[in-house]
Order: structure tokens, then sequence, then C-alpha cells
């Protein structure tokens, strides 16, 4: 099957944009935009910037949704109403870029953790709100899978799972670097099928490392093979810097069928 190799950086978001032509010169198709700090597309300012910027290259686009501070399953009404704004803004203007963005679940706040049928129905409801505004705006909304923080949701296959069936406009990102940190990377990849969107990078298994491939202990050629045979389209390689960028693209095209 077809893989593209798009890479993002979250760790470069209040940077300038110079690195971002070097992603073409690694070898790279695509670009995912981590729309936080001076990448925010709801800043007029930014956003010009960012169009100028790919202008000049021939760079395709995805987007990841700002999360930070954010919580689509809180029980604190303002806040949860706040979320779903951002995320909805983020996603009209990255419809003028791609028809790809990545989004967040929300967490289990203390108040939460005594009522987890609400905090489940919360979640519901602003995925049908944001997934009906990003289909009207010819956009999926990709939720991803999360690491291995106990308070998060989404952390199983069978949650995520659950979480997006049937929400229109709604689909899913697995992240295979979140998934080994959870010891859950099989059942993941047994969900293939049903996958819309890709992140990968790598761990020793604890923690969230985004570590170049091949740096950690995720077993590529295994895992490689599955997504070759299971999976087309972008797949986002998640690191810190161009040459782990690099590297990274190395390991990933040993992966084509």
């Amino acid at each position: 099957m077809s893989l593209i190799p798009y890479f993002s950086s979250s760790s470069r978001v209040w940077e300038s944009w110079d690195w971002i032509f070097g992603i073409r010169d690694r070898g790279y198709s695509g670009w995912e935009i981590v729309a936080d700090g001076r990448y925010r597309l709801d800043r007029p300012e930014y956003f010009r910037e960012i169009k100028e910027v790919l202008a000049s290259t021939d760079l395709l686009v995805t987007v990841h949704a700002p999360y930070s501070d954010l919580n689509l399953a809180s029980l604190n009404y303002p806040i949860w109403r706040e979320s779903i704004r951002q995320i909805c803004s983020c996603i009209e203007h990255a419809a003028d870029l791609t028809d790809r963005v990545t989004i967040h679940p929300g967490f289990v706040s203390p108040v939460g953790k005594l009522v987890p049928d609400v905090v489940w129905k919360t979640q519901k409801a602003a995925l049908v709100e944001i997934g009906a505004f990003a289909a009207d705006r010819g956009v999926l909304a990709c939720l991803e899978n999360m690491i291995s923080i106990r308070e998060f949701l989404c952390r199983y296959p069978e949650e995520l799972l659950g979480m997006t069936e049937g929400v229109e406009g709604i689909g899913i990102t697995l992240d295979v670097g979140h998934a080994h940190t959870t010891g859950n990377l099989d059942g993941f990849l047994r969900c293939l099928s049903r996958i819309d969107h890709l992140h990968v990078h790598d761990n020793h298994g604890d923690h969230d490392e985004h570590l170049a491939l091949g740096d950690g202990t995720i077993p590529w050629d295994t895992v490689g093979k599955a997504i070759a045979e299971g999976y087309a389209g972008p797949v986002v390689v998640e690191g810190r810097t161009l040459e782990e960028a690099e590297r990274s693209l190395a390991v990933l095209r040993r992966w084509s069928v």
C-alpha cells in the first residue's frame, strides 16, 4: 500500500519558519502543522505567514489541533465550551489547507472520577458537535489514542473505537508511540482497517519520549510490515529535529511492500 511520509515537531512551535524548508530536503512529502504557539491557525498574522511559507513549497499538509489546557470531557461547562470552540476554530482555518485534522480526547478530572458515565457522554457530545462542524467543511476530525496516563481517555482500542463509532465527521488517528506506552500496540494494529491517520515515533514503553524510529523498543520490522499491509495514506513522523526526521524516514522506507 502507499504510505506518504509527513514530518511534525511539537517542540518547535515557538520557533521561526526556517526549519520547515528542511522537511522536503530530507525526503518528506508533507508537514503536519501543530496548531499551537506561533503556529496557531486562528491568529491572523500567524495564519498568513503559514500560508506564505506553504506557497513557497510543494509540501502536503495535515493539521494537529491545539490541546494545551483544553478538555473535551470537562464537567466544567465554560471550559468544555471553550475547548470545543478552539477545536472548531482550528478546523475552520485548517479547511483551507487540508481535509485531515487530529484532535486529542479529553481527560478525567477529580470530579469526573465520581461520574465516569457522565464524562463519557460529555466527551461524546463534544465529538458529535465537532464532527458535524468538520463535515460541513469537508474535514475529517481524527481522534487520537492517548499515552499511559490514567486520567486520559482513549488509551485502549475498544474505547477509541466506541467513542468514535457512528459519529459523523469523526475518524481515528493511531499514534503508535502512544500505544506502545500502554501495552496495547498489538490491539491497535489489529484495527488498522479502521484507522484514518497515523503518527509514528519511538520510546522504551514507559513514557512518551518521541524518539527517532529505531531509538526505542518498538519492533519496527514487525510493526512496519503490519502498517504497510493494512494502511494507506499519510504517515506522520513526530520528532524533534530534522536529523531525527532523516533517520526515521530511512526506517519508514523499509516498510514498502
